[in-house]
C-alpha cells in the first residue's frame, strides 16, 4: 500500500504546508522515531488530539545539541508542548541491567543509540522552557509516569525526587493519557492558564499553596526518605495501592518547599472508548522518512494485534499495572477484526498473524464477578497470593475472539505471543463453565497458536524467591509441562515450552540460583531465556532493592547489588558450557545486549 505524506501527523514545515496549516495548536516532541501504530504512545495522543479537532505535529527525536533548530523548525503551538520521551525508560532503553550501553536502540531507525539522550524528559523540557518560556509544557509517556514521585534511580543509585523537581514543565499526565490530555487541551482552550489546572484526574502538579485534608494520602516527604529508606517502603505500599483502586484518593508528597500532587486515576475506559482509540486513521507503519531503514521494536509488532489493556497479575517487578492499571478493558470483536483485516492487507503479510495479545495474553474478558467488591479492593493482583474467588476466569470470550480471527480467509494462523498466565489455566473455580473453557483454551492455544515454541515464565523455582517476586509456585509450571508435554503426544507434535527466569531478584541468594540451575538442568534444560533484574522506577521489586523492606511487611529482604554478586548469580544459567565458553558468554553479556534484556523490554513496553 502506497502512503502519501499527508496520511501521518506532520513532522516538518513542508508537511504543514501540504496540509495548508499555518498554526499548530499541540507540538508532540517523541524519543522514539515515529511509527504511526496503536502501540506506539505519541501516535495515540497525536491521533486522539487530532480526533477532536487539534492541528497536531510530531517531531520524533529532535536533535539536543547546537542551536536547538528541531526545537524551534515549526514555532510556537497555540496550546501546548507535549514531551513523550519513548514507550520505554530512557535508562532501561539505553542500558543493560550491568549499566552496559546497549549496542542497539529498538525505537530507532537502524536500531542508533545515539539519536535520544539519557532522560529525554529532562533534557527536552528544559531546551523548550528555554526558547518558549510561557508555554505549557506537558510531560508523558513512561519516563515521566513512572518517575511521578520519590523514586530510586539505579543508574544514578540515588534516590531522586518527582521528575517534575528536574524538569521545568508544568504538569505530568501519567498512564494512559487519551483521556486526560483532552480535557487538558479543552481547559486550554477555554482560556484557563494552565498554573490554575489542578483538578484533571491522572495528573501530577508540583505547588506550594497546597492544603492537605482529610481525603489526602501525605506520603512521608522525600527529605525524610531520603534520612531514612523505611519512609521510602511504607509510602511505596500507598502509592501502589491506590494506582490499583477504582476509586483512589490524591497523593501528596513534601518536595522542599513545594508538595508534589497525585490525582486520582480516571475509571478504566470502556470498550466503546478503547474501541475509539484503536479505530483512529493509523497508517500502522513508520513515518515516509524512514523508508529503507529498520526499526527494530516496529519489526516485533507489525503484524501483532492487542486486544486488551490492563494487567491484574501484579508481578513485583512488572511496571504495567502502574501504567496501565489491573483492570482489564477489552476491545470488541468488531474493533479487533478490523485491525486484523488492516493488517492481512499489507504488502509483506503472508497470512501469519504474529500475537493476539496483550500485557497477559489470556487475561481478555476477565473481571470480578461482584463488581462492588472490585470498587472497595486494594489488592495489587488479582490472583496472588492465590487467585481470587471473585475473578471470573472463563476463557470463553477469548476462544470466541481466537476463533473469529481465525475463520478469516487471509488467516493462515494466528500466534499468541504474548505472555500466557497458566496459572489461570490450572485454577479450579466452583464454575464448571469456566473451567472447561481454560481446558479448551488451553488445548488450543498448544495445537493451534504455538510456533513449535510456547514461551511462559516461572520466573524462579524457589517458592519463597516467588512468594517475594508474586508468581505462582513452581510446581504448577511442573503440572503445566505435564499438560503441554501430553496434548503434544497426543496430537503427534513436536513442540518445546520455553520458560523464563530472572536471577539477582530481591531475596534471591546464590543457593536458590543453585537450586535453579539442578532443577531446571534435571528438567533437561540449557537455558538462554533468561534475564539479570533490573531495578526500574515505581516497581515493588525496585523498593525491595533499594530499601532492603518488603513495602508490604516492612520485613527485611536481602538483595544482590554489586556487579560482582549479580553475575554470580546469572552464572548458575550457564552450567553447561564450558570455562573457556563461560568466559566468552560472560564478555559477549557485558558487551552487546543479551536476549533477556530485549524480554524486558517487550513486557515494558506492553
Amino acid at each position: 500500500m502506497e502512503y502519501r505524506l499527508t496520511d501521518f501527523l506532520p513532522t516538518t514545515k513542508k508537511e504543514l504546508e501540504l496540509r495548508g496549516w499555518d498554526e499548530l495548536d499541540v507540538i508532540l516532541f517523541s524519543g522514539d522515531a515515529y511509527v504511526d501504530h496503536p502501540s506506539f504512545g505519541v501516535a495515540v495522543i497525536g491521533r486522539t488530539l487530532e480526533a477532536a479537532g487539534y492541528r497536531v505535529a510530531i517531531v520524533p527525536q529532535p536533535d539536543w545539541h547546537g542551536d536547538y533548530r528541531d526545537f524551534k523548525k515549526l514555532g510556537r503551538p497555540r496550546l501546548f508542548f507535549g514531551i513523550s520521551p519513548g514507550c520505554m525508560d530512557s535508562m532501561v532503553n539505553k542500558y543493560t541491567a550491568n549499566r552496559r550501553l546497549r549496542s542497539e536502540d529498538a525505537y530507532s531507525p537502524d536500531g542508533r543509540h545515539d539519536l535520544r539522550p539519557e532522560y529525554p524528559t529532562i533534557v527536552y523540557s528544559k531546551i523548550l522552557r528555554e526558547l518558549y518560556p510561557d508555554v505549557p509544557i506537558v510531560l508523558g509517556g513512561i519516563e515521566a509516569s513512572l518517575r511521578r514521585l520519590a523514586h530510586y534511580d539505579y543508574w544514578q543509585d540515588r534516590l531522586r525526587p518527582s521528575i517534575l523537581c528536574d524538569a521545568p514543565a508544568d504538569i505530568i499526565m501519567y498512564g494512559m493519557g487519551e483521556k486526560p490530555i483532552l480535557e487538558l487541551a479543552r481547559r486550554l482552550e477555554a482560556g484557563e492558564p494552565i498554573s490554575q489546572i489542578h483538578d484533571i484526574p491522572q495528573t501530577v502538579y508540583l505547588s506550594a499553596d497546597i492544603t492537605p485534608t482529610d481525603q489526602d494520602i501525605v506520603l512521608h516527604s522525600y527529605e525524610e526518605c531520603l534520612k531514612d529508606k523505611r519512609s521510602q517502603a511504607e509510602n511505596f505500599r500507598h502509592i501502589e495501592e491506590q494506582s490499583n483502586m477504582m476509586h483512589a484518593q490524591r497523593l501528596l508528597q513534601k518536595t522542599g518547599r513545594s508538595y508534589v500532587a497525585v490525582n486520582p486515576p480516571y475509571p478504566p475506559m470502556t470498550t466503546e472508548e478503547l474501541d475509539a482509540s484503536f479505530d483512529l486513521p493509523y497508517t500502522r507503519v513508520p513515518h515516509l522518512k524512514y523508508k529503507g531503514k529498520r526499526i527494530p521494536a516496529y519489526d516485533m509488532i507489525r503484524h501483532s494485534v492487542n486486544i486488551h489493556r490492563g494487567c491484574f497479575g501484579g508481578c513485583s517487578f512488572c511496571t504495567i499495572s502502574a501504567h496501565q492499571g489491573k483492570f482489564i478493558t477489552c476491545r470488541s470483536k468488531e474493533s479487533i477484526l478490523k485491525e486484523v483485516k488492516q493488517v492481512t492487507q499489507m504488502d509483506d503479510f503472508k497470512g501469519y498473524l504474529s500475537d493476539l495479545g496483550g500485557p497477559s495474553a489470556n487475561m481478555y474478558g476477565m473481571h470480578g464477578r461482584n463488581l462492588n467488591a472490585c470498587e472497595k479492593c486494594k489488592r495489587p493482583s488479582c490472583i496472588q497470593p492465590q487467585i481470587c474467588p471473585n475473578l471470573n476466569t472463563d476463557h470463553s470470550k477469548l476462544l470466541d475472539i481466537y476463533h473469529a480471527v481465525d475463520a478469516l480467509p487471509e488467516i493462515k494462523k494466528s500466534f499468541i505471543g504474548s505472555g500466557v498466565r497458566y496459572d489461570l489455566l490450572l485454577y479450579k473455580s466452583k464454575d464448571e463453565k469456566a473451567n472447561r473453557s481454560a481446558m479448551e483454551y488451553t488445548r488450543e492455544l498448544i495445537t493451534r497458536h504455538v510456533s513449535g515454541r510456547l514461551k511462559v515464565a516461572p520466573e524462579h523455582t524457589s517458592d519463597r524467591v516467588l512468594h517475594l517476586m508474586r508468581k505462582p509456585s513452581f510446581q504448577q509450571f511442573y503440572e503445566f509441562k505435564r499438560i503441554f508435554d501430553r496434548i503434544n503426544r497426543e496430537e503427534g507434535l513436536r513442540q518445546q515450552l520455553i520458560p523464563y527466569f530472572i536471577s539477582s531478584h530481591p531475596g534471591c541468594t546464590e543457593g536458590d540460583m543453585a537450586e535453579l540451575a539442578n532443577l531446571t538442568r534435571k528438567m533437561g534444560y540449557k537455558l538462554e531465556q533468561v534475564q539479570d533484574f533490573t531495578p526500574t522506577p515505581m516497581t515493588v521489586s525496585t523498593e525491595m532493592f533499594y530499601t532492603g523492606y518488603d513495602p508490604y511487611t516492612l520485613e527485611p529482604v536481602v538483595t544482590a547489588k554489586t556487579q560482582k554478586e549479580k553475575l554470580a548469580q546469572r552464572d548458575y544459567f550457564f552450567w553447561y558450557k564450558d570455562k573457556q565458553q563461560h568466559g566468552d558468554h560472560r564478555t559477549k553479556h557485558r558487551r552487546e545486549e543479551p536476549k533477556e534484556e530485549k524480554r524486558g523490554r517487550n513486557r515494558r513496553r506492553k
